[in-house]
Order: structure tokens, then C-alpha cells, then sequence
């Protein structure tokens, strides 16, 4: 019986040994319900900022493979119902950031920590001390973005102009500068700049008057009528509710080969 059991000791550690090698772990994929934007309207622009160093953390973010936006299939449908209506009156949505891995959060919440790295406060914080990030809201351990619903955008005048590209070591302009001023964006003028933490970035806020005030509401209509939530506190920032996975916060990256074959 003694001997019995050995052999099977021995046979069952032979197994496991072998499992690791015969059992490959895929890479994470976005479920079915997500889809490449491109796909369901290939006329949206795309300008998707955090692959690229202009951002806030002056570096391309973790989990940005491939400058795509990734949404579920409901808030890019209603995207493109924006759309349509929007290239009627010779605008074009313009997307910033979709679909948010939470390793690029994650990227985040790192920086953040570390008071010493303020590469980018010139632009995208210059009145905000980078110690009160946390307590003031501008960063957090979990995104809507991860969700697949949110997205960040904006609104450009057709035909639309080429942006400058951004090199690192470029002079940095506060982000709420005139428009003249600040880096450029070939987006109709919304007071700000995208990512900029400050209450001059606030939908509403009651310092914002004139053509940038009528360009946030034109956004906020626009997309309103498409069943998005503006969140207050950021222009840019829309959820599509009802949301696809309103308490699952996802971490495949952003490339097309998390969505390719859906």
C-alpha cells in the first residue's frame, strides 16, 4: 500500500511539474463588448495623449501600446450619433482618452507619490501643489476610464488643422493661458487645455464666459443628448450610461490586438 502510494506521490509531482510548461497563460483581451472606436466610426479624430510625453507625467503611460481608443459598443454607437449630428454642422468629435487599463492608473497614483517629479506642472498643474493631487481629486486608485464607458474630448472645426507634435524639453505654457498662448490644439477654444488641474477646467465655472463658454455647452448638448453624464469637475470628461460594467475595472492594454476578432 506504502508502495502504491508513492508511485502515485511521485506521478502526481510529475504532473504538476509539467503543467506550468503545457498550460500557457494567454495575454488579457477586453471581453466582447468592447470595440475599437475606428471601428464603429472611423471619422472621429483621434489624439490619444498618453502614449505619447505630453501628458501629465511627461512620459508615455503603462498600458498604452498603440495610440487607439478602445470603448464598449453602446458608448461608441452613441459616439457616433454625436458624430452624425455634429459633421452636419461642420464639427468633428475629437477624442483624447478612451478606455483606461488600470496599470495606466496605477502609473498614476506612482507619480503622483513622488512630490520630486515635476517635469510637466508648468502646463498641467502650475497652481496646484502636487501633494494636494489626492485630497483635491485630480487623481485616484480607480477610473471610470477602466470601466470602457468614459472617454475624454473635445470638439474641432472642420477642416480640421494638424496639431504640432510635442517634444519633450518644449517651453511649457499653463494649460489655462489664452489660447494664443498655450500649447496648441486644433480644437475649438474651451478655456483650457486637456488634463488641465484647475478650476478654470470646471464645466461651469463662472470665470469662463463668451465663445469658450458656448463651445463647452455645445459639447455638453452635443453629447447630452446621446445619454452621457458630464463629470463637473473636467470639460473633456463624459460616462454613456447606462454603463456596460459599471463595477468592473479592466487592465488588458490598449492595442488592437485586445479587441481584434471581436
Amino acid at each position: 500500500m506504502l508502495r502504491r502510494l508513492g508511485v502515485c506521490a511521485i506521478a502526481l509531482l510529475a504532473v504538476t511539474a509539467l503543467a506550468p510548461a503545457a498550460r500557457a497563460v494567454p495575454r488579457p483581451r477586453a471581453p466582447g463588448a468592447f470595440v475599437a472606436l475606428s471601428s464603429v466610426d472611423p471619422t472621429i479624430i483621434q489624439e490619444m495623449r498618453y502614449i505619447t510625453p505630453h501628458d501629465f507625467v511627461g512620459e508615455p503611460v503603462d498600458g498604452y501600446r498603440q495610440p487607439l481608443c478602445i470603448l464598449t459598443r453602446p458608448a461608441a454607437q452613441a459616439l457616433h450619433r454625436a458624430q452624425v449630428g455634429l459633421l452636419r454642422r461642420g464639427y468633428s468629435l475629437k477624442v483624447y482618452d478612451c478606455y483606461r487599463p488600470q496599470r495606466a492608473v496605477d502609473h498614476f497614483v506612482r507619480w503622483a507619490k513622488d512630490l520630486d517629479d515635476e517635469r510637466m506642472k508648468a502646463e498641467f498643474y502650475p497652481r496646484v501643489d502636487k501633494s494636494r493631487l489626492f485630497a483635491d481629486g485630480y487623481i485616484a486608485e480607480k477610473s471610470g476610464h477602466s470601466r470602457g464607458s468614459t472617454m475624454d474630448l473635445t470638439i474641432v472645426k472642420l477642416p480640421a488643422l494638424p496639431t504640432r507634435p510635442y517634444h519633450p524639453g518644449d517651453p511649457l505654457v499653463p494649460c489655462y493661458a489664452p489660447r494664443g498662448e498655450r500649447f496648441p490644439d486644433n480644437s475649438v477654444d474651451m478655456g483650457t487645455g486637456f488634463d488641465c488641474f484647475d478650476t478654470l477646467a470646471h464645466t461651469d465655472d463662472p470665470r469662463v464666459q463668451g465663445a469658450q463658454r458656448a463651445n463647452r455647452q455645445f459639447l455638453k448638448s452635443s453629447l447630452e443628448a446621446q445619454g452621457f453624464v458630464n463629470l463637473p469637475e473636467e470639460w473633456w470628461h463624459f460616462t454613456y450610461q447606462p454603463e456596460r460594467f459599471p463595477d468592473t475595472y479592466f487592465d488588458f492594454p490598449v492595442a488592437w490586438r485586445s479587441v481584434a476578432g471581436h
